[in-house]
């Protein structure tokens, strides 16, 4: 039941046509061209030439990219202490709701 079952390849039906027969043909060497003369080849990728002004933009992108980063990172930080320093409140005041309930019983 299980079992997978393997199909079989069918058998050709009909007129079947015998391989076409391919003759052999002669090669004729043609004319020898001379070959072309090397060129000069180009670099394959352009000089980045750095000036002071570029320097500068690169610096001070790399610099405002890491404020902005650290920023984001600080902001996170933040958020997380935030968020559980309320949740260590939101836990003592619960408890202390508790405790004073079941002392007035």
């Amino acid at each position: 039941m299980f079992r997978p079952k393997i199909p079989t390849m069918p058998t050709p039906t009909g007129h079947v046509t015998p391989p076409a027969v391919i003759e052999p043909t002669s090669i004729v060497p043609a004319a020898q061209t001379p070959p072309p003369a090397p060129m000069a080849s180009a670099p394959s990728r352009p000089v980045v030439q750095l000036t002071p002004g570029t320097v500068i933009a690169l610096v001070g992108g790399g610099t405002a990219v890491v404020l902005v980063v650290g920023a984001v990172l600080v902001s996170l930080l933040l958020a997380v202490a935030i968020t559980g320093a309320s949740v260590a409140i939101c836990a003592l005041v619960i408890r202390s709701l508790i405790a004073s309930e079941s002392k007035h019983r």
